[in-house]
């Protein structure tokens, strides 16, 4: 059992140099690439980069720039190598330079990428070229989010909310921009407000690195231990240990009850203890421990998460599915509850729900294979068989001793080529769907639904 202080998880920064500078120049390239065929500019450049060769990139990026001066990401990344290749001042005053023959909202744009890289111009220089930045090109979402970060890590939090709101009202698809507008939301009390651009970034595909930084600021925000009185904590550490590593819940709840002796209002001790009694199987104290706790705290998802799985355990389906709704509002980081929530719209044949939770699910996890199976199924029963195959395909492509899936996939392909109408796009389906069944069969020869299913496929034929 770790202790109190270090289950607490701290807020990582919201940005650094890095994720300042750095783009998306090259989406989905491919080292291999250079292998295959001659790498375009572009893509040669961010080679260069990621083999931290940024000297090599800059005549490239420089030409890249000249030819498309509104390129962004171009603009980015050249900074970003000018910055690596030790050229911060020389590249500063290259751009007061430009500005001053003829400016330009990209130029500003550049400088304050260039003075946010070092510490002493980081607050007003850079605060003042995204401004400038801004002032000549009002509409663009990138100049006002850069804006929001300055702002942000100068540690000007209520001055930061306006060009982030900003940027998410020009770019809502972006879940970048949301992670700083939720810290600054946090940072100034809107908690509330925070938690909405968290439900807003869980369903803008975020990478694995912003649901991380999504993670640390959530658990902040909804940090239950948060003015725990010390005098309890030895005490806590003692129910836990009897709950979590020994399994010994009668004690676990002694100890939960005499913190709640001196301390009544306590609504994490509330949780605990339902979670003790719910091992002891007495469904009816838990759930009145777990109501106690969302009354005390009601904008904690994970007490409407303890309290949705003790009504899943007890077969009351729509109560489980209204608490696991309000526990991923409340904490839409909460990647059980985004399961439970679609494994229960799933059975109401609710599939946009179930579609949305588990396509969230797959974002906050991506290797989470349930998930993708789920979201399979989903898709399946849409009529969706490409969207289907592809989150199939990513398992047995990851894990290509995975038999379950790779059953799932044959089964999908010989479902689709019962219902496709085209002779040709029938015998490839068939096709596929053999081998995917065969391969089950070579591994598991008693598998009655595959032998059926290649049966039924061959009958086709």
């Amino acid at each position: 059992m770790k202790p109190l202080a270090l289950r607490r998880a701290s807020l990582l920064r919201c940005t650094t140099l890095a994720a300042v500078l750095s783009g998306t120049l090259l989406t989905g390239c491919q080292h291999s690439a250079s292998m295959e065929r001659v790498l375009t500019p572009r893509e040669q450049a961010r080679v260069y980069m990621e083999q931290n060769q940024p000297a090599k990139a800059l005549a490239l990026l420089e030409e890249l720039h000249a030819k498309s001066p509104g390129d962004l990401d171009v603009a980015r990344t050249l900074t970003e190598a000018q910055v690596k290749s030790g050229r911060t001042d020389a590249w500063i005053a290259e751009l007061q330079r430009r500005n001053t023959q003829s400016e330009r909202a990209v130029n500003h744009y550049m400088l304050g990428l260039a003075y946010f890289s070092r510490a002493s111009d980081a607050g007003a220089p850079a605060v003042a070229a995204f401004e400038r930045a801004i002032a000549l090109a009002p509409n663009e979402a990138e100049f006002h989010y850069r804006l929001g970060i300055a702002l942000l890590e100068s540690e000007q939090y209520s001055a930061a909310l306006g060009p982030l709101r900003r940027a998410a009202e020009l770019a809502p698809a972006r879940a970048a921009v949301r992670l700083p507008l939720a810290k600054a939301l946090h940072r100034t009390g809107d908690s509330a407000g925070a938690v909405a651009a968290l439900n807003a970034v869980v369903r803008a595909a975020p990478t694995p690195p912003e649901v991380t930084t999504a993670r640390a600021l959530m658990n902040q925000i909804a940090d239950p231990f948060n003015s725990f009185p010390k005098a309890a904590e030895g005490k806590l550490e003692e129910g836990m240990r009897f709950l979590q590593e020994l399994d010994v819940p009668q004690q676990a709840i002694l100890a939960f009850e005499e913190i709640l002796h001196d301390y009544p209002d306590l609504a994490v001790v509330h949780a605990l203890l339902g979670l003790a009694y719910q091992r002891l199987d007495d469904a009816g104290r838990a759930v009145d421990e777990f109501k106690q706790a969302i009354e005390l705290s009601p904008k904690d998802g994970k007490n409407y998460f303890y309290l949705g799985e003790l009504y899943l355990s007890r077969q009351r389906a729509e109560a489980a599915r209204e608490a696991f709704s309000k526990a991923v509002a409340f904490n839409p980081l909460l990647d059980e509850a985004w399961f439970r929530l679609g494994n229960l719209s799933l059975d109401k044949r609710d599939l946009k729900a179930a579609r949305e939770a588990f396509q969230i699910l797959t974002w906050l996890s991506p290797n989470a294979v349930p998930a993708r199976g789920q979201l399979a199924v989903v898709y399946q029963l849409e009529g969706d068989f490409p969207a289907a195959e592809r989150e199939l395909r990513y398992v047995v492509e990851k894990d290509p001793e995975n038999m379950e899936f790779a059953l799932r996939l044959g089964l999908l392909f010989a479902e689709q080529s019962t219902r496709t109408r085209k002779p040709e796009d029938r015998k490839a389906a068939g096709a596929e769907a053999e081998k995917w069944l065969l391969k089950v069969l070579e591994e598991q020869p008693d598998n009655a639904l595959a032998s059926r299913a290649l049966q039924q496929v061959k009958a086709q034929e």
